[in-house]
């Protein structure tokens, strides 16, 4: 598709400060380039201000726009690979953007229905749980795109068991600790689960002497990191874990240890512990 060059987003950019006045200039850029996407960021912020927020130009950066903008779902949105998906961002950046906008504080959800003294109601008094929430609406919905083949369907199900989890929180002695946490492993899961941030792998472990008994990992690049191991027609999603030394790993019930080029790994409650070489 020929790229639309006809579309421009302008931009108040600031050039210097002279007198005590801040002189601007507008900035004309070609839509789908990487400055425009920068410009389109900065106009409908993604991120939550602490460097958290999906990688520009990704997918899961497309989405969280559409979300901002108001217009996903909408089934008139170009599709996001095409060149006509960036006018119509464009238009709309133009068109609906005021000046000055800044991104909203509270949560996905509205705060004006929840219960006072819940976890929800906590979420809504605090900033950077309110973004934490809206960064996990924003992987949510890209999940569930990724979703709409699976069989049989399980991310509701399992967001929704989520959710009771987060909300379990007010069992903890830090509440405010336990609800953080909670969002950056829900959204951290989802990214490597769903493949939405860049991974490395995969990587072939072979165990115990024994070609057979292969274990599969494959890291992402998540906040904490996450990899999914396979072995055989298992699979277990793994947090990154304090470690003096190498990469460690936990997951429900199993553990990942590099170190050097080699691998410690137990798979399954009380398993033995395994000694694993990069295959070549």
């Amino acid at each position: 598709m020929t790229r639309i060059l006809a579309v421009a987003l302008l931009l108040t950019t600031a050039c210097a400060q002279a007198g005590g006045g801040l002189l601007s200039a507008p900035t004309t850029v070609v839509p789908c380039s990487a400055p425009w996407n920068q410009a389109v960021e900065e106009s409908v912020p993604t991120g939550d201000g602490q460097g958290h927020g999906p990688d520009i130009g990704s997918e899961e950066w497309k989405s969280a726009i559409e979300f901002r903008l108001g217009v996903r779902g909408n089934p008139d949105v170009p599709d996001r690979t095409g060149d006509a998906w960036c006018g119509y961002i464009d238009r709309l950046v133009r068109e609906r953007a005021p000046a000055g906008a800044t991104a909203p504080e509270g949560p996905s959800y509205d705060c004006d229905t929840v219960t006072p003294g819940s976890i929800e109601a906590l979420v809504c008094g605090d900033r950077e749980l309110s973004a934490l929430d809206r960064k996990l609406a924003d992987v949510y919905a890209a999940a569930s795109a990724r979703a709409v083949n699976e069989h049989p369907p399980r991310l509701g199900a399992e967001q929704r068991g989520w959710i009771k989890g987060r909300n379990d929180c007010w069992k903890s002695d830090t509440v405010r600790e336990c609800v953080r946490d909670e969002y950056l492993r829900r959204t951290a899961e989802l990214q490597a689960t769903y493949r939405l941030v860049p991974g490395i792998g995969p990587v072939r472990f072979v165990c115990d002497g024994n070609p057979a008994n292969e274990v599969v990992a494959t890291f992402f690049q998540t906040e904490p990191a996450t990899l999914i191991a396979e072995r055989g027609d298992e699979v277990s999603l793994m947090f990154v874990q304090p470690s003096g030394s190498g990469a460690k790993y936990q997951g429900r019930n199993e553990t990942f240890w590099e170190h050097q080029g080699e691998a410690s790994i137990t798979w399954g409650y009380g398993a033995p512990e395994m000694r694993c070489v990069k295959a070549p």
